[in-house]
């Protein structure tokens, strides 16, 4: 009896607290219309900030608690999930009482996965095609390499960017009234997915029928301003020229001491003759100064990066066109997401707050590269690079290079800002060998750094002078497996006619097994070069990493002989152009180069590591030092004796273009077609003194009876003839990075050359 009254009991007491917990619970679902709320909360959330969702929400802290409201809360958090690419985002709250008689509100989210772009559409588009204006987007549609990529989940601030740059596209190819009419975001609850569907009117061509400038400033004469212009009759309305003129005129204009200049354009269309007529106005602008810059958003670059992108600061007179610059400059710097700069008044009716909003984004990255041939085996090399180092802005790269035959370590610093002035201030430091192979009897070693300076005379132009000191070292095998210089230093048991050997005949003698050139020879030993020089670049790409427009040419000069070992001067030349062609993504490319080299001093003849080796870069198709004068003494391995020439020109032609595949596999392929040579030995060809000889003693021949020894002298071939190649290339922008492969048919080629058909490079970010 005592037992079962206690378990009664304890089973009473039990329920009495289930049915309080429960009275809670109910209180805490539902409490009546007008409690007032202590604060409101957010769990679940981690891809929209707490703080971004109170701005959402109608119920506040310390106001009072209406159920209808808080429903109406859940759907406009659903409707920020789903503007998000959420669309599967689901939503409920609870009240929470507390002692005071006050509650808590919480919401409750579960985000789900985002919502991919399952099409993108385009209507009333004539000139450009569909694949062309997706090409121009960061959206993506959704395949089957989702899992790697997150451009294809639906944003709808990166679709009004997208909107933008198919704008700016359209205005810089002459379609001045163009204008995108609606852009819509339709929901598929079958394919899970958005259909964004962008309705464009594209409107004709202009083309320039005039370009004046016109001065409302007494002291400024407009005609005088006519070298400022970008644009001249006849060429195709182009925006983004207009934009660099109003810039360069303002520049002027300040220069000539008018801080609050006004430069305006003013288009007069045509619309029967599809001509517009450019006039820029030149005028006093209102007395408005810049009270303060505020910068947001920036978790990791500093301040002062983002703030030296501006030509004017703070104090300054207030200049839209130089505020739209540095817009510009903090969107190609590749540090942010996003780059908006909006205006808000002052203190006074006289000033101006500049508000800079931007995001960082990952600016690191990590490659991969490498090469295949028959003849230098599997060479791959590993980097790492930042080009916003701690947030400073700095560019730092580090890279591994580890093959058969060759391995290195490659160190890069550059300042883009050195003593707070427009200039890019760095070093390289380098260590690079490459041991002896079917391509080279010897060995060389490559130690040094560099220093350099850019300096900008124009968006385009930048010059570029260095200074560089590095230690050349080379050094002949010699060893039973590679008796590379046993004519002169025999090796017992293995040179023909040592003890233990066979006897010399002209069939098996020191040459028979592999012997280095004399003129290799000479160049053994450690070689310091020390020199000064300077590059000078002229640049118009339209994108740096994907060009489909412009010019890329360099100027490259050095003189060595500022102390050291060498004495030269060394020119080369590289112009490339690019070009979009009548289709969508085809895009043309044409490169020439070239360089010549000239010594002097006490003697004008160079050493081999100082003449030019040229290969594949000049002509695909032949393998590094493939092209070029050769040692085809007697015995000697044509293959393994490359020279060097003193000069070298040549170009190519290559056709890039799309596949067929979706955009966002990123493959393309491309056809080339190349030509080029190397010649102009001026190494020395008597070498008599390398075998004990007299300085001038007369060439013999080699490999002659009873010795079957090295001849005194190099027999150089050194043709000047055209090598060429055609060939088929694969690039593929994958996930992973850049890959591309090439294949190269010689087309023509000197007796001696050597040819590589195949080779890849490939890289990743991250």
């Amino acid at each position: 009896m005592h037992l079962t009254r206690s378990l009664l009991s304890r089973l009473a007491f039990a329920i009495l607290v289930m049915a309080g917990l429960a009275a809670s619970a109910q209180m805490a679902l539902a409490q009546p219309d007008g409690t007032r709320i202590n604060r409101v909360a957010f769990e679940g959330n981690s891809n929209i900030k707490s703080e971004q969702l109170l701005t959402v929400v109608e119920l506040k802290s310390h106001g009072i608690f209406n159920a209808a409201t808080a429903e109406l809360d859940v759907r406009r958090i659903k409707e920020a999930y789903r503007r998000g690419g959420r669309n599967a985002a689901s939503v409920s709250y609870r009240t929470v009482p507390l002692p005071d008689g006050r509650i808590d509100v919480v919401y409750t989210i579960d985000e789900g996965v985002k919502t991919g772009v399952k099409e993108i559409n385009f209507v009333g588009n004539q000139v450009f095609s569909g694949y062309k204006l997706r090409s121009l987007m960061q959206t993506t549609e959704s395949n089957f390499l989702s899992w790697l990529k997150t451009s294809d989940v639906y944003d709808p601030q990166r679709v009004a960017d997208d909107e933008e740059l198919i704008r700016r596209y359209y205005l810089r190819n002459g379609y001045a009234d163009f204008r995108i009419v609606s852009t819509n975001a339709v929901y598929d609850p079958d394919r899970k997915g958005y259909i964004i569907t962008i309705t464009l009117d594209e409107g004709p061509q202009y083309r320039v029928s005039n370009v004046t400038v016109e001065s409302r400033i007494a002291s400024v004469d407009g005609p005088s301003l006519s070298g400022d212009l970008r644009l001249s009759a006849g060429d195709a309305y182009d925006a983004t020229e207009v934009e660099k003129t109003l810039e360069a005129l303002t520049r002027d204009v300040q220069r000539r001491g008018f801080a609050f200049v006004q430069v305006r354009p003013r288009g007069d269309r045509d619309p029967v003759n599809h001509t517009i007529a450019i006039g820029f106005v030149v005028d006093e602008g209102p007395r408005v100064y810049i009270e303060r810059i505020n910068i947001r958003g920036n978790t990791r670059t500093r301040d002062y990066v983002i703030r030296r992108e501006f030509d004017i600061g703070e104090g300054d007179p207030y200049n839209r066109v130089l505020i739209d610059k540095a817009e510009r400059r903090l969107n190609n710097l590749g540090f942010f997401k996003k780059v908006r700069i909006t205006n808000e008044p002052g203190s006074s009716p006289d000033r101006v707050i500049i508000d800079v909003e931007v995001e960082d984004q990952p600016t690191g990255s990590f490659g991969i590269s490498g090469g295949y041939s028959t003849i230098d085996g599997i060479v791959g090399e590993v980097s790492i690079s930042e080009s916003n180092f701690l947030g400073r802005g700095q560019y730092v790269r580090l890279a591994v290079t580890e093959g058969q035959y060759t391995r290195g370590v490659d160190l890069s610093f550059t300042e883009p800002y050195f003593l707070d002035r427009r200039i890019a201030a760095g070093f390289d430091l380098f260590h690079k060998e490459v041991d002896a192979s079917q391509f080279s009897d010897y060995a060389t070693w490559l130690t040094g750094g560099t220093m350099r300076f850019g300096l900008p005379f124009t968006d385009e132009i930048t010059l570029t002078p260095r200074y560089s000191l590095y230690t050349t070292q080379i050094r002949i095998e010699n060893t039973p497996s590679a008796p590379f210089d046993d004519c002169t230093n025999p090796i017992i048991g293995t040179t023909p006619g040592t003890t233990g050997a066979a006897p010399l005949s002209a069939t098996a003698n020191c040459l028979t097994n592999g012997e280095a050139s004399l003129a290799v020879k000479q160049a053994t030993g450690s070689t310091l070069t020390s020199l000064v020089g300077y590059t000078i670049t002229y640049n118009t790409l339209d994108n740096y990493k994907n060009p489909t427009d412009g010019f890329h040419a360099e100027l490259r000069q050095d003189f060595a002989g500022v102390g050291g070992d060498s004495e030269f001067i060394r020119t080369t030349g590289d112009i490339r152009y690019y070009h979009e062609l009548l289709f969508d993504d085809w895009v043309g490319i044409a490169r020439l180069q070239g360089g010549y080299i000239q010594g002097f001093g006490k003697e004008s003849t160079l050493r081999i590591s100082d003449q030019f080796q040229i290969g594949p870069d000049l002509v695909r198709g032949f393998a590094p030092g493939g092209i070029g004068p050769r040692d085809i003494s007697a015995g000697i391995n044509f293959k393994e004796n490359p020279l060097g020439g003193t000069q070298y020109f040549g170009g190519s032609l290559e056709l890039q273009f799309p596949l067929g595949l979706p955009r966002e596999l990123g493959m393309k392929g491309a056809v080339f077609a190349d030509a080029g040579t190397l010649f102009g030995y001026k190494g020395a060809t008597n070498l008599s003194p390398l075998l004990g000889l007299p300085a001038g003693t007369a060439c013999f021949p080699g490999n002659t009876a009873p010795n079957f020894t090295q001849s005194n002298c190099v027999t150089v071939r050194d043709s000047s003839k055209i090598r060429s190649s055609v060939g088929a290339s694969l690039i593929w922008a994958s996930p992973l990075g850049p890959i591309r492969f090439d294949y190269a048919f010689v087309l023509s080629k000197d007796k001696y050359d050597d040819t590589q058909a195949f080779r890849f490079s490939g890289g990743t970010t991250f």
